[in-house]
């Protein structure tokens, strides 16, 4: 078992201090657990070294965090700068996401290279979701795929995270195994934002 109900009142905490300390004491292990097991197949998969980031909330001073994540990628010294991969929790759900946010630099490149491979959608779980903004726990279905895109192509303030939502009533259901499927399942849209041929390098 990873994450547990008792994990989501967490986030019922009102003090900052408090929060953070029952986030650092009982759910960043979690993602430490989580990412122990993932690097391994980003890294086979990629042919680089990935990193973790777990998200220490520094800059807040009085308001605790709402959610709290992790975010995997190939540069040491952050995540949000391109395409990378996460894993949070927020008071509803457990989200394990493929994402593009705050506007990194390659933003428009990423969006183009996903618009022209619809079969890696349709070849995605029917049970994957779009978040469109991060900062909300609203999600559309998977088959809003290409309108997401073009926004994010177009509007440099816009975001796309691709995924699957665990909910707090099934939580305590959910694997290590099962967290670790996402991953290899959005690893093809990784590698394809990366200019890497998925087939060429499975045949190689």
């Amino acid at each position: 078992m990873l994450f547990t109900k008792e994990h989501f009142t967490i986030f019922t905490i009102d003090t900052l201090e408090e929060r953070m300390a029952q986030i650092r004491a009982q759910i960043q292990p979690i993602f430490q657990q989580i990412s122990d097991a993932a690097l391994p197949l980003f890294e086979e998969q990629c042919h680089a070294p990935f990193y973790l980031h777990i998200a220490q909330h520094r800059r807040r001073t009085v308001y605790p965090p709402a959610e709290t994540w992790a975010g995997i990628g190939p540069n040491k010294r952050g995540y949000k700068m391109d395409a990378h991969f996460q894993i949070g929790i927020n008071a509803d759900y457990v989200f394990v996401w493929l994402s593009v946010i705050d506007q990194p630099k390659n933003q428009q490149e990423i969006a183009t290279s996903w618009l022209e491979a619809p079969d890696l959608f349709s070849s995605l779980p029917a049970d994957f979701v779009i978040s469109p903004d991060h900062t909300k726990y609203d999600v559309v279905p998977l088959s809003e795929w290409s309108t997401t895109l073009l926004r994010l192509k177009t509007v440099k303030k816009s975001e796309c995270q691709i995924g699957k939502i665990f909910p707090k009533a099934q939580i305590e259901d959910v694997t290590l195994p099962e967290i670790l499927a996402v991953y290899e399942a959005l690893l093809p849209l990784y590698l394809q934002r990366s200019g890497i041929n998925e087939m060429e390098k499975i045949e190689s």
